[in-house]
Formats: C-alpha cells, structure tokens, sequence
C-alpha cells in the first residue's frame, strides 16, 4: 500500500504556513556540490527561489525526474522539515545547501516510473509517498477545460474538486481548483501540516485551472487550497468549491469524498417521475428545516437517516406529497439556515454523509414522497474560507461593489456574466438532482437576482447596456438553468421564489419566459394573511384581497406558500396572526387552510403550521411537539391530514390547477356577509362545492346557487368536532336542491354556514 504518513501535530486547518518572501536572494551556485550534480542543476536557480518562494506556476517542469543532454535523469524534490531523503529506500538524495531541495541523479531506468520518497522529518518520523510530481502528464483534458471556459460544462464535480482516481496502480486523489488570478496554488492538509510549500499545483495555462494527482490521500482527508495572488502577492487559504463532503462547523476543511456506496432503490419512483405530468397532478408540500424538525438526545442534531426513519411515516400519515428542504448545502452558520452557502456541492456536515443524505432521499421516494432542495444561486457569504476574493480578486463575484454587494444581507452576488461561474452555478444543480435524486429545486431570492437595483437607491447601481435595471446575464442564466434541468431531469421541476410581477416567469424560454416550472404566489400570501388579520367587522371592506387573486391565476404556474419567511422576525406564528379569543383564531386557522387547499394552486405548509404552532420557529430548537396533547392542535393537524387526503385523490381540486378550466366563482360579491363560494371542476367529474364564510356569525338557510339538482352531501366542515370547531353544519345525511333560482342557477341548496368556516360538498 501507498501511505502518506500524516504528522499528528499538524497545525489547525485555518492555519497559514507563509513561503519566502519572493523578493528573498536566489540560492546560490553550488560550489560544494558533486561536479556531475552541480552540473545536473546548472540552470534552475530561479526555478529553485520561484519555488522556494511559493510563486512558480509549473513545478512538475522542476520537481519530479527530468532527462539530462548526457543521458542521465535528474530527480529534485521539495521536502521541507526533512531531516533524510532517498528514493526507493535505497538512494540517498542530496540535500542542495541551504535549502529544503534534495536532488539526486543516476542513470536512466534506475527509478522505476512511479518511485517512492521515503524520509525522516525533524522529529525522526518516517514517511513514504509515491512522488506526486513522477505524474507528468496533466489529467484534466482540454475538453473539459474548453466547456468549463465556454460556460457549458454543466459535469463540473466531475471535474474540478477532489476525485479519488487509481493511476498506474496508483490510488490518490486529484486536486483541480479555478483560480485565474493565483500565482501559486497548493493543497494543504495534515498530510503536510497545512504547509503550501510541499504541494504546489500545475497551471493549466489561460483556463484559470490548476491540478495536481497526490498518491496515498484517500476519502475523508482534509485539505485545503493554499492560494498566491499574482498581483499583490496575498495569501489565501480557502475551502475547495466543488468539495462534496466538509468538516463540521465551525471547522471549515473541506473533505476528500467518499466514493458513493448507497445504492438507490427508487427505480420505480424515478422511471414514474419521468412520464408524471406535474401540471395536472397534486403537489402539496411539507417545507422543512432539518436541524429543528426533531432533536435527538442533549438536543443534538438528528442524522439524515434518524430524520427519514421518523419523518416518512408523518409525512405519509399527513398526506403531504412532497418535502422541501431548506438548503442543507454546507454553510458556516446555523442562523442562516442555510441561505448564506459555503458548499454548493456539499450536504452539510450537521446531519451526516453525503450517503446518509442518499438514504433519506432514497428512502421518501421509496414511500411516494418527493424531496425538494432549497437552493440560493443569488449570493453567497463574505466568510474568509469561502467563494469570496477567493484567489485574492473578484473571482466568483461581481468586481463594481455596485453589483457585487447585497446590502441588506451583507453577502455577495454571482458574476452571471463570468462563463465559469455559469458553469459552477448550472453544475451545482445538476449535481443535487443528478447525484441525490432530488426531484427539484426551489430557487431563492429570484427577483434579487432579475434586478440590478434590487434593495439599492436611485443612482446605487450599475444600469444594462441599454440603460435599464435588469440584470440581463442573470436573466440568460435562469434560462440556460431550466432549460437544462428539464432536458436533463425528466419529472424535475424548478420553482422560483420571484416576489415581483416579472412577466412570464414559469413560461416557456421561446416565448421570452424565464422557463421555471413554477412560481410561489407571494402576492396572494400577502393578501390572504393581510385580509385575515383584520377583525371580521372590518372584512367586508376588504372583500377584493381575497378575489383579486383570480384577476391573475393563470397568468404563472403559481405555488401557494405558507412559508417559513412567515412565522419568524416577529411576524407571529400563523395561529397568532389571527384576530379574536382563542376559539376564534384557531377557526380562522382551520378557515384558511381550506381556503389554501382547495384554491387553484400547488399547496405549501411550513413546519409546525400543521398543527399549529403557538410560537415562532426558533431554528435552534425542535418543534413544540408536546402540543399534540391538546385537542385544539391535534383537530388542526387532522384537519391538515383530511385537506391532503382530499387533494391527492380528488382531480376537480388539482386537475386544473393552472387553467380556467378548473375553477368557476359561484358568487365572489357577497362582501356584506365576508361569504366567498366557488365550484371546482374536472373532465367527467360532477362539481365540487367550497363555500367560506368569513366572519364569527353562524348563517342558517344560506341559499347556494348550483349547476346539478338533486342530492348533495357534505364531504369536508372546517367547524367539525373532531378539528376542534363547534361542530354546526350540514349533517351526514344528503342535502337536496330546491328549484329555487340564484346565482344564475336554476337550482340551489339552503345552507348551515358554520362561524369562520368551510363547507366542501359535492353532489351525492
């Protein structure tokens, strides 16, 4: 076996070891050398101070074994802290005086192509590695470089990063990292206690790229990248971006990854996925923050297995089709929740390996239940081990602080003009549907990125060439973003969280849309949580907040969220958010969720919402899960439960869910009474009845217009003893049709409204 023997007192990982300074003497001529040696080594002295002081961008044209105009070959190697060297632990080589260089030199053949460097540090610990600098021949192919460079090489992680690979026999790792404006870039790790001078990288010339194969690391090892700027000379230690695994914060090395060993069991999910139609079929989705769902033991985080095994039978007990995870890309933070990334192709360290994560995607599809990604393309962190000035420039972002800064967040913006960056970006996604199954993305912050003046003054920002404020690079990387998740991702979908009236959002590229599969309907978030704050005496002049939301329906392929964004930084949880006693706001609760559910739309529940939370979400903390022992809460959570199962099995309330077709207003006007009615449609289905009445009053004999006579019957009451409500409505037993003309129909039923509640019927 090849081994590198790591030194147990290595340095911490955010430790420096500073090079020469490069304005530092030349080495100088060897005078007390062997003459055949002096000789073999005429020539490299600025090769020698360049390496020496960490700036030489092509140390495989010195170190390793090069053939001599005599027919000998010459071997020079870098080994700082090195008390011995030989080769093969035979030949002894030569220490070059003054210097931390060992050189030896024999005739050709004596090494074997693939030799071993075996020596004694300072401290008289020996060490053996395959010289790294014996692989001559670059590894990245000028293909790969040429895609990465055009901005269309959406493999990139299979690329760039650490990739375990066998050469010749030889098992190690490739190190490749774009750094364009790096004058010198080395892997650091324990394996060289954190010193950049030991494994310098190889430029690949105009890509920006640099590489290295070093034998003997293997998966799990950390390591960092040790970066030269060429213009100023700053030293910078950085995590690698494409690293598929991290240490745990608040360390922040990245990881060697581990070869995958799940293997996936959701052939069936996936192969069906493929043929879905997602526009016609239902989608309710259960957002979730791992780290505070459930803690385990000391309120510790549970793994990613611990939360499939627990989760997957709520979700299935509640109904819920999907789950969205809010981003468990690595970030540093836990306040962030994961909106501020550090790791866009690593699953945070909190909750296990990148296996663990296999498992638990594996695992829902396994129990028909999607699994959703939050993913934040828009900015990234200032941290110093991150994206930012990562090789001492504006590599990853913007250059003009002007589009660079977000101000509000106090984060960076992606450079969507740089080809690279699209690349990353593009890769990113791919490698999280591709790798892990999941079976979308949720876009954040959309409309941050479509506006160059996004949270800025007048005069704050940098206009388009054409002099307006859209950010027109964002713009084509959307596109070329959801052009490729759909060509590549059958059944994938991209939702975008766009909190404007940017047109065409979930549209088509070839008509001028974005191309996202969906949009979360932000406008009619507002308007329903802003009409349901008000006490129901002010409603009735408020009637418009709940029909307006029809004016513009269609108009996007809308998600209607109740979101985590709602329920934290004082905004009250959503029982809270509601006026009256207590009766009365857990009415107005249940009212809304079937307001929710039975709305044109796809279908969003933050955690904790189901059952009704009576505290903001803390993410430090699990979810008050010993609420369950009130009845009130638990009505709320079977409620939920009944709204879902209701939704995935009856086509009038998710066949149409983004056309006309599927909805018609029975009367939208009688703001008087705050009573809203509709019918919900589907092909060879009779109508679906919703009836809302929106104030404490009980209403008896509230007369109904409908399209079919005869027998009718209740299916769903909000006020049912058994969600907690007073239990007033319409009875089991069918209700018949009177030939009573209203609401331009020849025939109607005489109603039971119960207070701050929903009735759903349908004909017998």
């Amino acid at each position: 076996m090849v081994k590198l023997l790591s030194d147990p007192l290595a340095p911490p990982a955010n430790t420096v070891t500073v090079p020469a300074d490069p304005s530092s003497p030349a080495p100088p001529c060897w005078p007390t050398l062997d003459a055949g040696l002096a000789a073999a080594l005429q020539g490299l002295e600025p090769d020698l101070q360049r390496l020496a002081a960490g700036t030489h961008h092509d140390p495989h044209s010195v170190l390793g074994v090069h053939r001599l105009p005599d027919g000998r070959v010459r071997m020079l190697a870098h080994v700082p802290q090195c008390a011995h060297l030989e080769l093969e632990d035979r030949l002894a080589a030569t220490r070059l005086p003054n210097t931390d260089f060992f050189a030896w030199t024999g005739a050709a053949g004596v090494l074997p192509p693939r030799y071993r460097l075996v020596w004694c540090d300072d401290r008289g610990q020996r060490h053996e590695q395959i010289d790294p600098y014996a692989f001559v021949e670059p590894l990245l192919s000028d293909h790969d470089l040429y895609l990465f460079n055009e901005g269309r090489h959406f493999g990139l992680w299979k690329t760039l990063g650490a990739r375990l690979l066998r050469i010749d026999g030889v098992d190690g790792t490739l190190f490749a990292v774009w750094a364009p404006d790096a004058a010198r870039v080395s892997v650091v790790g324990p394996f060289c206690n954190w010193d950049g001078r030991r494994y310098p990288l190889r430029s690949r010339g105009a890509s920006g790229t640099w590489e290295l194969f070093l034998p003997g690391i293997g998966p799990h090892e950390l390591y960092k990248f040790e970066i030269r700027n060429r213009h100023s000379g700053e030293l910078l230690l950085k995590s690698d971006p494409l690293a598929r695994a991290s240490e745990r914060r608040p360390a922040t090395a990245s990881r060697v990854g581990a070869a995958p060993s799940h293997v996936f069991g959701d052939a069936d999910w996936m192969a069906a996925r493929a043929r879905r139609d997602w526009l016609h079929t239902p989608m309710s989705i259960y957002e979730l923050h791992l780290g505070s769902w459930r803690r385990g033991d000391d309120d510790r985080f549970l793994s990613y297995r611990e939360i499939a095994d627990q989760l997957v039978p709520y979700i299935c007990e509640l109904g819920f089709t999907h789950v969205e995870l809010l981003p468990i890309t690595e970030h540093p933070l836990d306040d962030s929740w994961g909106y501020q990334t550090t790791g866009y192709f690593a699953p945070t360290s909190r909750h296990g390996s990148p296996d663990d994560l296999r498992y638990f995607i594996d695992h829902c599809h396994q129990a028909g239940i999607g699994v959703l990604l939050d993913w934040v393309p828009g900015h990234f962190p200032r941290d110093a081990h991150g994206l930012a000035n990562f090789d001492g420039s504006a590599c990853y972002e913007y250059a003009d602080p002007r589009k660079a800064e977000h101000k509000d967040w106090g984060t960076l913006v992606f450079n969507y003009e740089r080809h690279e960056v699209r690349s990353f970006l593009v890769s990113s996604a791919l490698y999280w549907l591709e790798e892990f199954h999941f079976d979308g993305l949720r876009v954040d912050a959309v409309a941050s990125m479509l506006y160059l003046d996004f949270s800025r003054r007048d005069g704050d920002f940098v206009a388009n060439k054409y002099g307006g404020n859209h950010n027109l690079e964002a713009i084509d990387f959307l596109r070329e973003l959801n052009a490729v998740v759909h060509g590549r991702c059958p059944g994938a979908v991209v939702i975008a969280e766009e909190s404007t009236d940017w047109p065409l959002v979930s549209r088509p590229t070839d008509i001028g849309g974005l191309g996202f599969s969906m949009k979360w309907n932000m406008g009619w978030m507002h308007d329903t949580l802003s009409y349901l704050a008000y006490d129901p005496i002010h409603r009735p002049h408020h009637h418009n907040q709940l029909t307006f939301g029809m004016m513009y329906a269609y108009s996007e392929n809308f998600v209607l969220p109740l979101s985590h964004d709602e329920v934290v930084h004082l905004k009250k949880p959503l029982v809270y958010k509601m006026p009256g006693d207590r009766w009365q706001q857990f009415a107005n609760l249940r009212l809304l969720y079937v307001y929710q559910w039975t709305f044109p739309g796809k279908k969003l529940l933050f955690m904790g919402g189901e059952f009704a939370q009576t505290s903001e979400w803390n993410s430090a903390t699990g979810l008050p899960w010993w609420l369950l022992e009130h009845a009130e809460h638990r009505g709320i959570q079977a409620l939920v439960a009944d709204l879902n199962r209701l939704y995935v099995r009856d086509p009038r309330l998710h066949r149409y869910e983004f056309e006309p077709g599927g909805f018609q207003w029975v009367d939208c006007e009688d703001r008087s009474q705050s009573v809203l009615s509709w019918l919900r449609l589907a092909d060879g289905e009779p109508p679906l009845l919703v009836v809302l009445n929106f104030t404490p009053v009980p209403r008896q004999g509230y007369r109904i217009g409908v399209p079919r006579g005869g027998a009718w019957r209740e299916y769903l009451n909000s006020d049912a003893a058994v969600y907690g409500g007073s239990n007033l409505g319409n009875g089991p037993g069918p209700l018949t049709t009177e030939p009573v003309p209203m609401h331009g129909q020849a025939q109607s039923l005489s109603l039971s409204l119960p207070p701050l509640g929903a009735l759903v019927l349908a004909p017998v």
